[in-house]
């Protein structure tokens, strides 16, 4: 398997673009990342999206992006793993220029939820539960994570103040981003006082949904260190499942697929999780992000909401250093990929108000469903 590193980057802001379509804000995404890469097209063309067929009644998107952006005859298709659906793609780039597949490969993610409104768009979201099991009897994503959110505080004593750190940090980050959906600051003692959306889950607890595309390009290393300034390799990718509903897994608070995607990517790259700089997380409920701390070895089992003290820009462990999904927005089979961008962009030293200061590994990871699926890479300037 050959080094592989990522070159050019592009994102969208996160935001609700009414006036944009699925294709215009893929298209944005993916030519600013040609652009920062110096390429006018690639051999593979790997498109993220989650809700394509439920939110925008549109499927194929491989051939209908690749055709907009003018990249005529390339290798294209999509790939889905509901909210994991970025980092499946980022994988699926990885494997192709790693096995010498194609030399160079651009991974796009995108979403447009602002198509389908209301409860439709609820929905149109549950397709990622068991449509059998789950789905028929009124489950949501929101619901199976107050669910999950509430057991957690049962059996650990907590009060739903216990988390409202997460979301405060992820708020104080996103200020500084020019590209978040909500860069407002959340107060302390706001949380608790939000409106339940499914309570405990309440509205400054879940990130918003949102429109948003964001895009890399992956080529071999030894290729890229001879021309382009700043590489970042893609130094671990793994991929691990769970049970797929929360009734059938034997400790619903240990998020095996989490742990085994994390202990082999930090393999892979030959590390700890005490090397790593900075966590991105799929923080798309603070109860996500306690478990995900948990799970990946940073805190003890039952103490990951003891950690939100420690992951400021400055802190130990930085996380949602853009403001993750809870402040930048959730543009769900995007996240993914603006993870991988923004990792970058701390790599490079290109940040900003955001940089975590001699930032030289990332961790990013995407969950679909309630970490039915884990996706976990680890990204490093190439050496």
């Amino acid at each position: 398997m050959r080094k592989t590193a990522i070159t050019g980057i592009g994102m969208t802001p996160v935001s609700e673009h009414w006036g944009i379509s699925l294709r215009e804000l893929a298209a944005e995404a993916g030519q600013k990342a040609l652009d920062d890469a110096g390429l006018q097209t690639v051999d593979a063309l790997y498109v993220a999206n989650a809700y394509g067929s439920t939110f925008n009644y549109q499927t194929h998107l491989g051939a209908l992006i690749a055709d907009y952006l003018g990249l005529s005859g390339i290798e294209a298709y999509s790939i889905e793993a509901a909210d994991a659906s970025g980092g499946a793609a980022l994988r699926t780039g990885y494997l192709a220029v790693a096995s010498g597949a194609v030399e160079t490969a651009l991974v796009i993610g995108v979403e447009k939820v602002t198509d389908i409104v209301g409860s439709d768009r609820t929905r149109a979201r549950t397709v990622s539960l068991d449509a059998d099991y789950e789905t028929p009897h009124g489950a949501t994503l929101t619901a199976m994570a107050a669910l999950l959110m509430r057991r957690y505080m049962h059996e650990y004593g907590l009060e739903l103040s216990a988390f409202e750190g997460f979301s405060i940090n992820a708020h104080q980050n996103g200020q500084r981003n020019e590209l978040a959906m909500y860069r407002n600051a959340l107060r302390a003692g706001a949380f608790g006082k939000a409106p339940m959306i499914s309570e405990p889950v309440s509205l400054f607890d879940g990130a918003p949904d949102a429109d948003g595309a964001a895009a890399v390009v992956i080529t071999s290393a030894e290729w890229a260190a001879d021309t382009y300034p700043a590489p970042v390799e893609i130094a671990g990718s793994s991929v691990a499942t769970d049970a797929f509903m929360l009734q059938e897994r034997i400790d619903p608070l240990y998020l095996k697929a989490v742990a085994l995607s994390t202990q082999k990517a930090l393999e892979q790259a030959g590390i700890s999780n005490h090397d790593v700089d900075l966590f991105e997380p799929h923080d798309a409920f603070t109860i996500l992000s306690a478990l995900s701390l948990e799970a990946a070895g940073f805190a003890e089992r039952g103490k990951g909401w003891e950690m939100t003290g420690q992951i400021g820009l400055t802190g130990q462990l930085p996380m949602t250093t853009f403001g993750g999904l809870k402040s930048r927005g959730n543009p769900a089979g995007a996240s993914g990929i603006y993870q991988a961008v923004e990792a970058c962009l701390q790599l490079r030293g290109n940040a900003g108000n955001n940089q975590v200061a001699n930032a030289k590994t990332a961790l990013i990871q995407n969950l679909g469903g309630l970490a039915s699926t884990a996706i976990t890479h680890v990204l490093a300037p190439y050496q």
